[in-house]
């Protein structure tokens, strides 16, 4: 009986010391398993935002590709709008040169008529004070044959020549009718074609403010550059040289560059962002020569000739934008791109002195920012710009 009662004090022990390492057990296991959820809550969260984190990237990757390919579609409307207003342009110059030669034409007949007047209305005051003479009374007055003769030919003279004074002033007159008409057609016509270069300039500066809207909107800090082809290129070096030979044959430059260190094109502060050389641009991703060197400036920073010279070209123009090109003379001349709208502050033909302001920093054409890209040209081709502003060229 006793030892019945000892198995079963011995058992009720054992169970009460058994219940506590199994708890215990349990609240280890739990605390793992808890553990083990979170770093999985962890690690679904991590991948969760990863794949957005990618999904964003594309996203954004997607919108750079965009936003550049429709920059690089309004440069390319800038470009043809460009060239249209340049077209129009051309004929405005043309018109107008015609213009003034018909205006030319009608002065010199007018002038001509005056004088023809005047001889008439002396010969008429002539007739008026002598008293009316046939040439009848002047033949018979004649003393001798010889001087017979003699009159008879100076009667033939003015005769002849009041017969041609007439015929003269009526041709005259109808010229003169013939070119007012001419003018006031021409006349006509060039307004015409004013209002439609208005109308390209204000199309253009559209065109230019989505361009800066679009750059503003690029994800990528875009350097500041220029992209130029080397089409407008040549056509501007063509016109310069048009240009340039007027000059030489009107005479209008005074003096020629002889050498030495140019003066600066920005007298303030500016960084250099682009060099002579050759480069990859951002936009278009092409490796071209880069002409020039790109000096990055506010928006309006003063640009100033850096010689004496002669304004062949002051104009906007394809890839370069508003534009002025200087000539100093002994086939050197010195570009100045970029200018914002109502920046170029001279006009072509006129004379400029080393450190006049010429224009303004602005970023039209193929830009990307505002900044100069300065261009230093020796008989057409392209030098560094750093070794004449350096005093090394």
């Amino acid at each position: 009986m006793k030892r019945r009662i000892l198995s079963a004090v011995l058992a009720g022990v054992l169970c009460l010391t058994a219940m506590p390492l199994v708890a215990q057990a349990s609240s280890q296991t739990d605390k793992i398993n808890r553990e083990l959820k979170q770093v999985r809550l962890k690690m679904q969260a991590a991948a969760k935002q990863s794949k957005q984190a990618q999904a964003t990237s594309k996203t954004v990757l997607t919108q750079k590709f965009y936003t550049a390919e429709t920059l690089k579609a309004v440069m390319t409307q800038i470009d043809t709008v460009g060239m249209r207003m340049n077209q129009v342009q051309t004929q405005v110059n043309e018109t107008t040169e015609a213009l003034n030669q018909t205006a030319k034409e009608l002065d010199e007949a007018e002038q001509r008529i005056k004088k023809q007047d005047e001889r008439l209305q002396s010969r008429m005051r002539v007739t008026y004070m002598n008293g009316r003479v046939s040439y009848l009374d002047v033949l018979l007055n004649a003393t001798s044959f010889s001087d017979f003769l003699g009159r008879l030919d100076s009667l033939n003279t003015i005769m002849s020549q009041d017969k041609d004074t007439l015929k003269d002033r009526k041709q005259d007159k109808q010229l003169v009718e013939r070119k007012k008409v001419q003018v006031e057609q021409q006349l006509a016509q060039v307004k015409t074609l004013y209002a439609k270069v208005a109308d390209y300039q204000n199309l253009l500066a559209d065109k230019e403010t989505e361009k800066t809207q679009l750059i503003s909107t690029y994800k990528e800090k875009l350097d500041v550059l220029s992209d130029i082809s080397e089409e407008q290129e040549k056509l501007l070096l063509e016109l310069a040289a048009k240009e340039s030979a007027l000059i030489k044959k009107k005479k209008v430059m005074k003096s020629s560059y002889s050498g030495g260190k140019l003066g600066m094109p920005i007298q303030s502060s500016y960084r250099l962002s682009s060099n002579f050389g050759y480069r990859i641009h951002p936009i278009t991703g092409k490796r071209k020569m880069h002409a020039g060197v790109d000096m990055a400036a506010p928006a309006g920073t003063n640009i100033y000739a850096v010689e004496d010279g002669v304004v062949i070209v002051a104009q906007w123009w394809n890839g370069y934008g508003n534009t002025v090109v200087l000539d100093h003379g002994n086939g050197l001349w010195t570009i100045y791109p970029h200018m914002l709208n109502g920046g170029i502050l001279v006009e072509k033909g006129q004379s400029v002195k080393r450190g006049q302001h010429i224009g303004e920093v602005g970023s039209t054409g193929n830009s990307t920012g505002n900044h100069l890209h300065f261009e230093v040209r020796k008989n057409g081709e392209p030098v560094d710009p750093l070794a004449y502003l350096r005093g090394k060229s």
